[in-house]
């Protein structure tokens, strides 16, 4: 009998099988990274938002009813990022008492028209307040 230098189908076949099955393991967790990095990027406008209620709060003194993203200085066109539009984005709520600003910004996927929006989690929401003793603060949720 001669000696074989070859692999055998079997071999091949394993080897390929094993490939698949990391690939198929893989393929979430790449997801979910891509996803959160994606948003990064709404969370860093969500803060430029809070920044410019703050602003704001600090021109006009105390308030009551949510000014609308024109009132505090930013335009639609400063809100369109690689992954999310303009759409995607409402001030919730927003009011200025004694010197201390609170508000909700949300950020909605669903609301988003741009391609490659992430698909988890459906909404991110950034609160200030007395809840969060009036410290910014992310939460997920799934559609706010």
């Amino acid at each position: 009998m001669k000696n074989s230098r070859a692999f055998t189908m079997a071999e091949i076949t394993v080897v390929v099988l094993i490939v698949g099955l990391l690939t198929a393991a893989a393929v979430p967790l790449l997801s979910g990274w891509i996803d959160a990095s994606r948003w990064s990027q709404a969370k860093a406008t969500m803060d430029t938002i809070a920044s410019a209620l703050q602003s704001y709060a600090a021109e006009k003194g105390d308030f009551a009813r949510t000014p609308t993203f024109a009132q505090i200085g930013i335009s639609a066109s400063d809100l369109d990022g690689n992954y999310f539009s303009h759409q995607a984005y409402a001030i919730a709520s927003a009011s200025a008492s004694d010197g201390r600003v609170s508000f909700v910004i949300t950020c909605r996927a669903i609301a988003n028209v741009r391609r490659g929006k992430p698909l988890s989690p459906a909404a991110m929401t950034l609160t200030c307040g007395p809840a969060t003793d009036y410290v910014p603060t992310f939460a997920e949720g799934r559609g706010v």
